[in-house]
């Protein structure tokens, strides 16, 4: 019975909806919020209360969907796919995953937040900019990671 198989592929879509969710709001509601307040310090804040409150929640998520998508790959045995061009929309589900895991579990932790932090106190409007230019980007290639891999796992894709 393929049951295993089913639930890693609902845990990773549920980390996944909870992850970029995540994105999503910190791109169209946090950071143009944060952009509209004249107070650096108070853009900053307005920023940083939601980071820190979602980070930890992001490490989860991000670990669910890297470590079921793993899985996935090693119960069908299709590290293979990874090599293939007809499984691009894999390889770019597996980027995406390394660039957010890079900066969430290596980044962060050797302090880019506190640099930002710095950054932003000198210049608020290029230091948010800049931020959510980055947090767009990541938005949009997620995006398409997403309904490439929906549509590729499901015949939809040549």
């Amino acid at each position: 019975m393929l049951i295993d198989l089913a639930l890693a592929r609902a845990i990773h879509v549920l980390a996944l909806v909870h992850w970029i969710g995540g994105v999503a709001a910190v791109t169209t509601i946090v950071l143009p919020r944060a952009r509209r307040l004249a107070d650096p310090a108070a853009a900053i804040a307005a920023f940083e209360t939601f980071e820190r409150r979602f980070a930890p929640q992001a490490r989860i998520s991000i670990a669910l969907a890297g470590l079921s998508g793993a899985y996935m790959l090693f119960r069908l045995d299709a590290w293979d796919r990874l090599a293939s061009l007809e499984f691009w929309w894999l390889d770019l589900m597996v980027a995406v995953w390394l660039v957010f895991a890079l900066m969430v579990y290596v980044l962060e932790p050797l302090g880019i937040d506190r640099r930002f932090h710095e950054f932003a106190l000198r210049d608020k409007d290029r230091a948010l900019a800049l931020t959510t230019r980055l947090h767009a980007v990541a938005l949009v290639v997620a995006a398409v990671a997403i309904g490439a891999g929906v549509m590729g796992a499901h015949g939809g894709l040549p």
